[in-house]
């Protein structure tokens, strides 16, 4: 599990603060996260309608529908599968880095979305840079290729000590 890094966490909750417009409690990172209800209004933020219904208060399997919930609108929203943590990593505080990890990915994917104008988290995403070559362009580089990858004339590593020789001292 990799280690906490209390600045990132800080950049996310100064993030989740600036994208819903109020302060964050003096809770702990893990603590003002753990029921879903802050994440649920931050999905609702970035994509609105995402979460339905949200447990304001319950038992605790209510409040980790929240996180479920929350999940679920990311991975449509375009966060990949392999980011989004666990539910028991946040409400149980197994991994806390992976709740961290999916929160700056989530703040990364919405600087795809065009119509969300709002606070970013992260460093900004690489625009798409392709690039077309001619046919010629691309047979140009053929004869140099070759001499790359070893291409020496009809030389060959016979005679070179394979494999069996001893070696004599």
């Amino acid at each position: 599990m990799a280690p906490r890094n209390k600045e990132q966490e800080q950049e996310v909750l100064n993030w989740i603060s600036a994208v819903l417009g109020e302060p964050v409690t003096n809770s702990a990172y893990e603590d003002y996260l753990k029921d879903g209800i802050v994440l649920c209004k931050l999905i609702n933020k970035l994509a609105p309608g995402s979460v339905k219904k949200i447990q304001e208060r319950g038992t605790n399997f209510q409040l980790m529908e929240n996180i479920q919930r929350f999940q679920a609108a990311i991975k449509k929203y375009g966060v990949p599968e392999e980011e989004i943590f666990q539910t028991a990593d946040l409400f149980e505080r197994r991994n806390i880095p992976q709740v961290t990890l999916c929160l700056y990915a989530l703040g990364r994917i919405t600087q795809k979305h065009p119509e969300w104008t709002g606070p970013q988290l992260g460093p900004k995403m690489a625009d798409k840079n392709e690039r077309t070559f001619t046919e010629e362009q691309l047979r140009a580089h053929e004869s140099e290729l070759n001499l790359q990858m070893g291409f020496n004339k009809g030389a060959s590593q016979s005679g070179h000590g394979g494999f069996g020789n001893t070696r004599h001292m």
